[in-house]
């Protein structure tokens, strides 16, 4: 895997304010390279900012609602959207996943776009692409009620392993551009 630091070194010492900033800079990474390749073209979606104040050269703001995944493009063209997320442990947390995120996932699943979320588990330093219908049964039943995260289990038997290869720090789009759609 793409490391300077082992990743509990570099786990241990990410403030709130940072974290996933590791993760994205993997992903940019390989976006880069899939543009560069003329395999996709993937760009990670700004958080929206309101501009407050205009000094000239000087901006002030502040952050509005998100109403967007992380990234968004295509790739074969099928358009392609996703969230990306870190979790320590072993399961992931549906908490990390706002009501907007899974909401805009299911939307653009429905209308045939490839969607699904990028986990990365930093303890076990494991990347995982989960696709919609499992992140959807595992929703559903936490809005049922029922367990509030998604096991460790569930992405080693319902995800796939994304892995640094070929020049990639992270081939997450591996098996949707060997299938040519």
């Amino acid at each position: 895997m793409f490391h300077n630091q082992s990743t509990k070194q570099r786990a241990k010492s990410v403030t709130h304010a940072n974290r996933g900033k590791f993760l994205e800079h993997v992903i940019d990474m390989a976006n880069t390279k899939y543009r560069n390749a003329g395999l996709a073209d993937i760009r990670k979606i700004p958080t929206p900012v309101q501009i407050t104040k205009d000094k000239g050269s000087q901006v002030e703001g502040r952050k509005e609602k998100p109403e967007w995944v992380d990234y968004a493009g295509v790739c074969n063209g099928r358009a392609v959207v996703f969230d990306a997320k870190e979790t320590k442990g072993k399961s992931f947390p549906l908490q990390n996943l706002h009501d907007h995120q899974y909401e805009l996932l299911r939307s653009w699943y429905e209308k045939g776009a490839i969607t699904f979320l990028l986990v990365y588990f930093s303890e076990l330093d494991k990347y995982y692409r989960l696709p919609f219908p499992p992140l959807q049964a595992a929703w559903q039943t936490a809005k049922n009620g029922g367990r509030k995260s998604i096991p460790l289990e569930t992405f080693v038997e319902h995800a796939s392993e994304a892995i640094s290869m070929d020049g990639y720090t992270l081939h997450y789009l591996l098996p949707f551009i060997e299938s040519r759609w």
